[in-house]
């Protein structure tokens, strides 16, 4: 597995490295050993699992709150997503910053989104799935998130003819600093 972190302290993006043979390839999505060696949480407490009928669903920007924060490993199994993580750790130089990334099944491209940072994504094309594998279970109450068109933030999403987005995702107040995700 190739770790790349990004930009944003603590966030990576991590590339399978497939072994190719003349039945097609193999490849590890996940090692606790090589996470560990990275510095990365290796505790997985669920996974779970995102479908989606059509292009320009989008789902975010979630996070929990403490003492419930996640780490998330996501993945596009199926299609295309524009993957996007915004650093809400107040003490970070890179504090109410975001990256954007396209993940699909053919790049097979994970990111790993660490405590601090509210992360979603908008599907590219029509029967998208997304694997997440997560640090901490899902907490109802924890659940928080950021307006994934909060100008605060400014995130540059890919042009679409329609945007599905959830009441509850659409409804999240402006975010202040004073709501940063640092414990």
């Amino acid at each position: 597995m190739l770790f790349a972190e990004t930009e944003l302290p603590g966030a990576y993006f991590i590339d399978v490295e497939p072994r190719e043979d003349e039945r097609g390839f193999f490849a590890r999505a996940w090692c606790r050993e090589e996470f560990a060696k990275n510095g990365l949480e290796i505790e997985i407490a669920q996974c779970n699992l995102a479908y989606n009928h059509r292009a320009g669903t989008l789902r975010g920007m979630h996070f929990q709150s403490h003492p419930h924060a996640e780490v998330k490993l996501v993945r596009c199994t199926r299609g295309a997503v524009y993957d996007v993580v915004i650093d809400l750790r107040c003490e970070s130089s890179t504090f109410m910053h975001w990256i954007g990334v396209e993940l699909t099944e053919e790049n097979r491209r994970m990111v790993y989104v660490p405590e601090g940072f509210a992360h979603g994504y908008q599907t590219l094309v029509d029967g998208t799935e997304t694997f997440y594998q997560v640090s901490q279970p899902y907490v109802p109450e924890a659940g928080m998130g950021v307006r994934w068109d909060d100008p605060a933030f400014n995130i540059e999403w890919p042009p679409v003819d329609q945007r599905i987005i959830s009441s509850k995702d659409q409804a999240w107040p402006d975010f202040t600093p004073a709501e940063s995700l640092s414990p």
